[in-house]
């Protein structure tokens, strides 16, 4: 790229592209490693090293994601009622969605020139706050107003990140899935009829279930690949009938489940707890799920090659430092994101984009950086809310030699100011931070937020003590419970936060056997977010010893030898398992011996 660029370059990358570099986050003021293939990304992309780390980095770009705080205001184009991730107290202009897609307004008219005697990002935010925002994003849905970052739906409430689903509800990262309840992250084809799943993938008519694939009619099951009717099980393979890991006939079978009662709530309770105690006492971990991949650290990555530090990625290519992202290649600090893109760095949620750096929430794009909210552009910078364009800076048009030469100068002037190769500032994000994800993963108190000069947002939604009904004088068995039940306000037992049940929900309720929740909507995404293990990673030792009875004879009927004989297994790991946690964490050699 230019020259200024490269100069700036040559003493922080240079020297060190043979060789780890060592550095001091200029937030928490921790050491983290840049390495020479990281170097030599930012070589291809021309950009200067990081200045945080990488938590740091990632805490930055949760910051600007409010994925499921919804609220309800009139669009400021045609005046309907809509639902937004905007409260009535932003400064913005809120366009309902088919009014921001129109072409009933034009973001180049916000055009503006560009001031190299003030900082970069302090003209951007003006613009930002002047240019029209979409309410929610949601493209080509019936019937789901209340879905954010969705595609393609019908029929779908309370639904983040979902795409292709039809009657969905309560559910997050949903690519694609039918008549489904409390999910999160339910890909590939053919998932129907799920509720409380995590992780699963093909799977039909299931519930409460972790890690399942293949898996039809499996109940309260973790870990299970190609099984049907399969209670309160783990690490099986092509088994059926089983309950607690034994084989049952048929008819023992159907008997026996029949005696957990569970159109009851009362032993659905006492059941989820018996998992949780499964899951942490029983059964065996990997260090990290890390499937069909190669050369890869992180964990939940599937189909992908030479990544690493990542969570929650599957067909990705030569990446590093990315936090739910599918199918893209060359990339690296980056979230939620996916679907055929390459060259990305410091980016949230895209969709289809090419060689795009910096920017926020922008579809099918190429070559654009510090960009938000613009979609089918190319050669775009500092630009928001801009659709079809291209050559355009701070949404105002040149043509390609007048736009090179003022981006080569605007680059310089960022150089100069030191904001030139870093993502948006959280200060700026248009949310209070507990809007968004960086409160669910990296929780901080009103005071931390202020601290930082960040935002907080006073007026999240949620009502309290407006309770029609009682948790207790909701009946035991759903077979019990009247259709009148849509009508009434619950409370959560939990939170206390009041909520209600949709009629698509009841219906299928009834339908499953599934008693009534009495935990909120976002209580009950919170539960399936600690089950998960964090986005972190520690090196550890395999905890597989024979000859302290922490190995494989004690646990299961079919062992084999381990390569480690009766001594303890030597191999080391990164893994998301934290030292102290109490679950037994395998090596891949260890869990494959057992079970695969």
């Amino acid at each position: 790229m230019e020259n200024q660029i490269k100069i700036l370059r040559e003493d922080s990358a240079s020297s060190t592209l043979q060789q780890n570099s060592v550095q001091v986050c200029r937030s928490c003021e921790q050491k983290f490693t840049i390495k020479p293939d990281d170097f030599a990304f930012y070589e291809k992309i021309s950009v200067p090293p990081p200045t945080l780390c990488p938590d740091c980095r990632q805490q930055r770009r949760y910051a600007w994601r409010n994925e499921r705080v919804l609220y309800r205001r009139r669009c400021d184009l045609c005046g309907k009622s809509t639902v937004t991730i905007y409260s009535l107290n932003k400064p913005f202009k809120v366009y309902c969605p088919p009014c921001w897609w129109s072409d009933k307004w034009d973001a180049l008219e916000y055009g503006r020139d560009f001031d190299f005697s003030r900082p970069f990002f302090g003209q951007w935010q003006e613009l930002q706050l002047q240019v029209p925002r979409i309410a929610l994003l949601t493209k080509n849905s019936v019937n789901s107003e209340y879905t954010n970052h969705a595609w393609d739906n019908k029929n779908c409430y309370l639904c983040f990140g979902c795409g292709w689903s039809e009657n969905v509800m309560y559910s997050t990262n949903i690519f694609p899935a039918r008549d489904c309840i409390d999910c999160y992250r339910i890909e590939k084809e053919s998932n129907e009829l799920l509720y409380e799943c995590i992780n699963s993938y093909k799977c039909y008519q299931s519930q409460y279930g972790f890690l399942l694939e293949g898996c039809t009619n499996c109940y309260y099951c973790y870990d299970c690949r190609g099984c049907s009717n399969c209670f309160l099980s783990y690490n099986l393979r092509n088994k059926q009938y089983h309950i607690l890991n034994k084989p049952y006939t048929k008819e023992e079978y159907q008997k026996k489940i029949e005696e957990f009662n569970l159109s009851s709530y009362e032993s659905r309770v006492k059941l989820y707890e018996k998992w949780l105690a499964i899951i942490r006492d029983n059964v065996l971990h990997r260090a990290a799920v890390i499937l069909q991949s190669a050369n890869a650290t992180g964990n939940m990555i599937f189909n992908s090659k030479n990544i690493h530090h990542s969570f929650d990625a599957s067909g990705i290519e030569d990446a590093k430092y990315l936090i739910v992202a599918i199918d893209s290649k060359e990339c690296m600090d980056s979230y939620h994101f996916g679907f055929n893109c390459e060259l990305i760095y410091e980016c949230h949620a895209l969709i289809r984009d090419y060689n795009v750096l910096f920017t926020n929430l922008s579809y099918d794009d190429s070559h654009i950086m510090y960009c938000d909210s613009c979609h089918n552009s190319e050669n775009l910078f500092g630009c928001v809310g801009v659709k079809q364009g291209k050559y355009s800076i701070f949404n105002k048009r040149y043509n390609e030699e007048e736009y090179k030469e003022l981006k080569r100068k605007i680059i310089a002037h960022m150089s100069e100011t030191g904001e030139f190769g870093e993502f948006f500032p959280a200060k700026i994000s248009p949310f209070g931070y507990n809007e968004t994800q960086g409160q669910i993963y990296m929780p901080l108190s009103k005071e931390e937020v202020m601290k930082r000069g960040w935002r907080w947002e006073d007026q999240v939604p949620g009502t309290f003590g407006k309770e029609t009904v009682k948790p207790n004088d909701i009946p035991d068995k759903i077979e019990d419970v009247e259709d009148s039940i849509v009508n009434e306000v619950l409370m959560c037992v939990k939170c206390k936060r009041n909520y209600n049940i949709i009629r698509s929900e009841f219906d299928l309720y009834r339908r499953e056997k599934i008693p009534i929740p009495r935990l909120c909507p976002h209580c009950r995404y919170l539960n399936k977010i600690a089950l998960r293990p964090p986005r972190k990673l520690w090196h550890r030792q395999c905890v597989c010893d024979p000859s302290t009875g922490s190995g494989q004879a004690t646990r299961y009927e079919n062992t084999t030898e381990h390569f480690h004989g009766k001594s303890r297994c030597p191999n080391e790991f990164e893994t998301s398992y934290a030292p102290e946690r109490k679950e037994i964490v395998y090596c891949e050699q260890c869990y494959n011996a057992e079970v695969v």
